[in-house]
């Protein structure tokens, strides 16, 4: 069915424009992921979508009777209504017919005696009964605790902001859309809640609109996506892993036609350059062609983001942390914590809101002193603190200025130095928006600078509290690279299940106060608690909690396999007759490679022609792959019959 059209919406911020010729339509069952770099627009598209800011050109067009739910990055919430009533208080007939009846039973408390007020409460009961609404309230309740808000007479104004957002999430979910438009749903939520967040939007019938920065999330849930990307909207068929080969693919395509209109130029301004009498009709022709190719700009991209590790020199004492414990109101947090830092050590801290991993960090940092136990630090130690909270900002300096308070330079791992102007470059803030005020910056990019202030400090150990949130993908993905050539220890407090997957090598999960250590990364310590259960992680980290022995163990898994893999390739080998089958084999195998290779380029030429059909594209791209596959394998084996044929040889004239 379809629901809501977008035609040729546009939207500037000032001079600058965020989108323009926006045009899509939206079905019941789709499922967009919103992505581009931080400052592209993607909450102000959300909010044009939803009808919060008008568009500035083009027009929005709903069906009859479509209903829309929209969460912001920042709800806003009565501060004296309780957590319960915000949540119901949705404009749907049951939830009304709800209300009612609660507030008449309330009010029938305090009167119990009202015969006026218990006729009413009949009719208010019978209405709940037509609607058949009573499971709306427990509903509810469910869906506040999955998560993680117990407290359903909480007013809204004693809750934290992640809370705030928690309890407009759960308002969305509870009540039936056909359009539901979602600003960073996984921030402030913990690892188990957008697992679960997940399986609660696959089910749903409705569209789906919602800007994310979890890859995991939007592999899992989107099957749409439309990049946003200077000033322009691409749209992709496809989940995100699919996205980066389509999006690879355009910009493959996109630079070959670069490069042919620069080829163009070149040859036309040869022409000029040589004298054009400018008379004839032909050679006016030219000339105009000339200015039209002049006049053509490529199309704009994202520099890479790219940066090389910085760090101030680590010594051999780095952190010792001994039977390490921390409170707070009365209750224990955590307790029992060992651990001795290496070089290259790379934590990720997970566990539920409220169980203390923000609080490990500042106790880490010196920020905060420890209940228990004590933490040694060695003197080569500079710390680098990224914490979750949005600091004060003097929004009258330049982007430029904020940067250079910290360090005008810095020098990398290779040697070489880097102003403050090259680093902002390699951060997407390019020279016009160096000097740009940072009052002017949106929320994301404001965190990008705040991080990259952090970097310039050279630290050599790296604590980072939630650093996925705000930050756009292609930002993530330059600090994942930046922490891969990082030769210091990094502990990283995250609910990213790609990032912790991508960066972290040990595992701390703090539950009911203790602190579970395992060796892997995220899946595979929940691979490794689904077959075994917390308990049996526990044991692990205190097997391996100095921080190098499960590192030893791992080295000697790897070197085991590294020797079973080689035996059967020594074995091979030491044949020294082809049976039958390899003879065979080896006569047709030049020609099944070079028929591979020729289905290969055709498959090419095809993408080249279907790039505007995204769904035939993707069938190309699988096939692709298939045959790269087959062709590898090929190549392969004929490596292996090749060098069998050799040693046979050999083996003749010995």
């Amino acid at each position: 069915m379809h629901v809501m059209t977008i035609d040729n919406v546009g939207k500037s911020y000032g001079e600058k424009t965020l989108f323009r010729n926006v045009t899509f339509g939206i079905e019941a069952g789709d499922r967009f992921g919103i992505i581009g770099v931080n400052g592209t627009g993607k909450s102000t598209f959300l909010k044009t979508v939803a009808g919060i800011e008008a568009p500035e050109e083009g027009r929005i067009l709903m069906a009859n009777r479509v209903t829309l739910q929209y969460v912001s990055q920042e709800p806003e919430f009565d501060p004296n209504v309780t957590v319960l009533d915000q949540v119901m208080g949705g404009n749907l007939p049951e939830m009304i017919a709800v209300r009612v009846y609660t507030e008449l039973l309330e009010k029938l408390r305090h009167e119990p005696d009202n015969e006026q007020l218990q006729t009413k409460l009949v009719r208010a009961s019978d209405d709940v009964d037509r609607l058949n609404a009573w499971q709306l309230e427990s509903e509810a309740k469910t869906i506040l605790s999955k998560l993680g808000i117990d407290r359903f007479d909480a007013r809204m104004g004693e809750l934290s902001g992640g809370q705030r957002k928690r309890v407009a999430l759960a308002s969305a979910l509870i009540q039936p859309s056909d359009v539901l438009l979602l600003d960073e749903p996984t921030n402030h939520i913990d690892n188990e809640t957008v697992a679960w967040l997940e399986t609660m939007l696959q089910k749903r019938s409705g569209a789906l609109l919602m800007i994310t920065h979890d890859r995991y999330f939007l592999d899992r849930v989107a099957n749409r996506m439309i990049e946003l990307d200077q000033g322009r909207a691409f749209f992709y068929e496809a989940n995100y892993t699919h996205f980066l080969e389509l999006k690879a693919d355009r910009e493959a395509r996109e630079d070959a036609s670069e490069d042919k209109r620069q080829n163009l130029l070149r040859h036309e301004l040869a022409w000029m350059r040589r004298g054009a009498k400018a008379r004839t009709t032909k050679q006016k022709a030219r000339i105009q062609r000339y200015e039209e190719l002049s006049g053509q700009s490529a199309a704009a991209k994202n520099d890479s983001v790219e940066l090389s590790a910085a760090s101030t020199r680590l010594g051999k004492k780095i952190m010792e942390i001994e039977e390490l414990g921390c409170q707070a109101n009365d209750q224990l947090l955590f307790q029992g914590l060992d651990y001795i830092a290496v070089p290259g050590d790379r934590i990720g801290i997970i566990g539920p809101n409220g169980a203390g991993k923000s609080t490990l960090l500042r106790v880490i940092a010196g920020e905060r002193q420890p209940d228990q136990g004590t933490i040694t630090l060695g003197p080569t130690v500079k710390i680098g603190f990224f914490t979750q909270e949005h600091e004060e900002m003097d929004g009258s300096m330049r982007v430029i200025e904020y940067i250079r308070e910290a360090a005008e330079t810095v020098r990398t791992g290779e040697g070489h130095t880097i102003s403050a102007a090259q680093m902002l470059e390699r951060f997407l803030f390019n020279p016009t928006m160096q000097w740009t005020l940072v009052a002017k910056l949106s929320g994301g990019e404001k965190r990008r600078l705040q991080l990259l202030r952090m970097l310039m400090t050279a630290p050599n150990v790296l604590l980072l509290d939630e650093p996925t949130n705000d930050l756009d993908i292609q930002t993530l993905s330059v600090l994942e690279q930046y922490l891969d050539d990082f030769p210091g220890v990094v502990i990283t407090v995250s609910h990213d299940r790609f990032f912790l997957d991508r960066v972290a090598e040990r595992m701390w999960s703090l539950e009911a106060g203790r602190i579970h250590q395992h060796v892997g990364n995220y899946s595979e310590y929940i691979e490794w608690r689904t077959a075994n259960g917390p308990s049996s992680a526990l044991e692990s980290g205190k097997q391996s909690s100095s921080g190098t022995s499960g590192r030893k163990e791992k080295d000697a898994g790897l070197a085991e396999r590294a020797e079973a893999d080689q035996q059967p390739q020594k074995d091979e080998r030491k044949k020294l007759k082809m049976s039958y089958k390899e003879e065979r084999e080896y006569e047709q195998i030049e020609g099944m490679i070079a028929d591979t290779e020729t289905k290969l380029e055709s498959i090419q030429r095809e993408m080249e022609l279907a790039f505007n059909d995204a769904v035939r594209l993707q069938q190309l791209m699988s096939e692709q792959q298939a045959t790269e596959e087959r062709l590898n394998e090929l190549m392969e084996r004929w490596t292996y019959l090749s060098e069998l044929a050799e040693q046979i040889e050999a083996s003749k004239k010995k």
